[in-house]
């Protein structure tokens, strides 16, 4: 039974903190620009001391600054979001001296705490036994569908696959997707598959390429961009599978960010980048748990804007979980080298991954 770690709060009443300076602000004046000294926002649970009070930041993420408002409410704002008149926090230390506080152990255990400093295989990789991960896993998206909300970061790999669409498929319509986040790509060959059975021209079974298949994709992209939107695609021709499809039908959010490569694009795709990171940050302030797939640049940016914790709308902290999957170990590792310790990671194909955790789940 999968039980939620418990949330340690600071000791606030320890002389180190009751003894802290208020935290120091600094006022923006130029839109788009944060003042000298500016502190900047890591994953993990940040107080600050206003007023003689330490208040947590309730919504985080990496690489921000924290924006004290009239009200006494502290917003993390990402730089260039930042407005003529704002307050931002200054500082660059992290344990109370100058009224920041990082809480970094916060829902760590006794077992952790104590844990040996040096082991052998801590490193991720396909040689790591990832049994009891499943195990965990199959645990928390039971109870993430009760209790949380599941958003999914997903590459085009699954597209390529006719049982990782069914899978997927599944888990969308038994209700263990509660957003997603892809590419033009991840869209555009799910559908194609959806109208032709083919991804890139390729049969998703047999893996055989059709005659001029290789314009499938393109037509896809025509036809939805005729139709409007992937919505109406779905209905004016008669779409009944797929990932996108399962989304539609089950009224599941998604949202497609473009790149540079892409062909069309489909309506939906957001060309512009920062438009499109300030929609998905919109998706993962509702997510407690985040599972990244087979796409090291969606998985970086969604690392970069998860926080390590949820505040509950009854002031509750509960840790937000992060997976990253991938074949290679380089994209699984690259979070980790980028400060997004709270990351479980997982080395393999994502079409078996998907597999293994759908028929875990007992929904295939």
């Amino acid at each position: 039974m999968f039980e939620l770690p418990r949330y340690k709060e600071p000791d606030f009443s320890d002389p180190r903190f009751a003894s802290a300076p208020d935290a120091v602000c600094g006022e923006v004046t130029i839109d788009g620009v944060a003042p000298e000294n500016y502190h900047s926002t890591s994953m993990y649970p940040e107080y600050f001391k206003i007023n003689g009070t330490w208040t947590l930041a309730r919504e985080s993420r990496m690489d921000s600054s924290v924006v004290l408002r009239d009200s006494g409410e502290l917003d993390v704002v990402e730089n260039r979001n930042l407005k003529k008149g704002d307050k931002v926090i200054l500082g660059r230390t992290e344990n109370g001296e100058e009224g920041i506080y990082l809480h970094s152990t916060g829902f760590e255990s006794p077992e952790e705490a104590d844990g040996d400093q040096f082991v052998f295989r801590q490193g991720r990789s396909r040689e790591t036994s990832y049994a009891r991960d499943y195990d965990r896993l199959f645990e928390l998206l039971k109870y993430e569908r009760e209790h949380g909300n599941i958003l999914w970061v997903m590459g085009p790999a699954f597209s390529f696959d006719a049982d990782a669409r069914r899978a997927m498929q599944a888990m969308v319509e038994h209700g263990y997707v509660d957003g997603l986040m892809a590419g033009n790509a991840l869209a555009t060959h799910d559908l194609e598959g959806s109208m032709f059975h083919t991804a890139l021209g390729q049969d998703i079974y047999t893996q055989r390429s059709h005659p001029n298949g290789h314009y499938n994709h393109l037509d896809v992209i025509n036809r939805v961009r005729k139709s409007g939107s992937i919505a109406q695609f779905i209905e004016d021709y008669n779409i009944d599978n797929g990932i996108m499809y399962s989304c539609v039908k089950n009224n599941v959010p998604f949202v497609l960010t473009g790149s540079i490569r892409d062909d069309g694009p489909l309506p939906e795709v957001i060309g512009d980048a920062y438009a499109g990171q300030t929609a998905m940050r919109g998706m993962v302030k509702k997510a407690t748990t985040v599972i990244c797939l087979a796409t090291m640049l969606h998985t970086i940016a969604t690392g970069n804007m998860t926080p390590s914790y949820r505040v509950l709308e009854d002031s509750t902290v509960r840790p937000v979980f992060l997976y990253t999957v991938d074949a290679d170990e380089f994209v699984v590792n690259k979070l980790l080298d980028r400060g997004s310790l709270a990351a479980t990671t997982i080395v393999t194909n994502v079409q078996d991954f998907i597999m293994i955790v759908a028929k875990g789940l007992g929904i295939l």
